[in-house]
């Protein structure tokens, strides 16, 4: 059987928390794990160790804070969230969210937004791109250069390299130097004839 969603509720008010999570618990359309939070202070710790599938929470509760930030706190990438609309709402405001769930939907509406949130293929992730200091420290890691020899040339502390290099793995997801390269020849950071050269 399949491990059910895990859908974190995040709404001060018990009212509405409520009968969200008694809709989600009643429908037979979705199977779930629904948790609750009311201190959105803590949302962030919550979500941490909560890891949900899908973020159900009022925008108006994360102020000027982006979702893909709160994303990153939490180390939860694939989280979908969901803005709970119970009042109008700026469409500016709802655009980073994956959906929205409004008071007025039906609990077959809800089950049918949940379920098809899951079932979406999750969106081919692009690279995040590199700064140009990014760029230059990535040419002079293949070129097989110390963080202390590249610290030198660049006229920057080793400290800031090794920053910049935990920054370039995250951003690409590559953690070898002959990913780097790959990523630089294709990119046109290096001409490979220069490289062969070196090597």
């Amino acid at each position: 059987m399949k491990r059910p969603i895990r859908i974190t509720v995040a709404e001060p008010s018990v009212i509405l928390r409520g009968g969200i999570i008694s809709v989600l618990k009643q429908t037979n359309a979705i199977h779930a794990e629904v948790f609750e939070l009311g201190e959105i202070d803590r949302l962030t710790d919550v979500l941490r160790w909560q890891r949900p599938d899908i973020l159900l929470i009022n925008p108006g509760l994360l102020g000027v804070s982006s979702l893909s930030r709160l994303r990153k706190e939490t180390a939860n990438p694939e989280m979908k969230c969901v803005a709970l609309s119970f009042s109008l709402l700026d469409a500016s405001v709802l655009k980073e969210y994956d959906g929205t769930i409004s008071l007025y939907d039906t609990a077959e509406q809800i089950a049918e937004k949940i379920t098809r949130l899951v079932q979406e293929p999750a969106a081919e992730k692009r690279p995040e791109s590199l700064s140009q200091r990014e760029k230059e420290v990535v040419v002079e890691v293949i070129r097989g250069l110390t963080n202390k020899q590249i610290a030198d040339k660049l006229c920057l502390s080793t400290h800031t390299i090794i920053t910049h290099r935990r920054n370039i793995a995250a951003k690409l997801g590559i953690h070898s130097s002959a990913g780097l390269t790959i990523y630089a020849i294709v990119n046109k950071l290096v001409d490979l004839d220069e490289l062969k050269m070196e090597g």
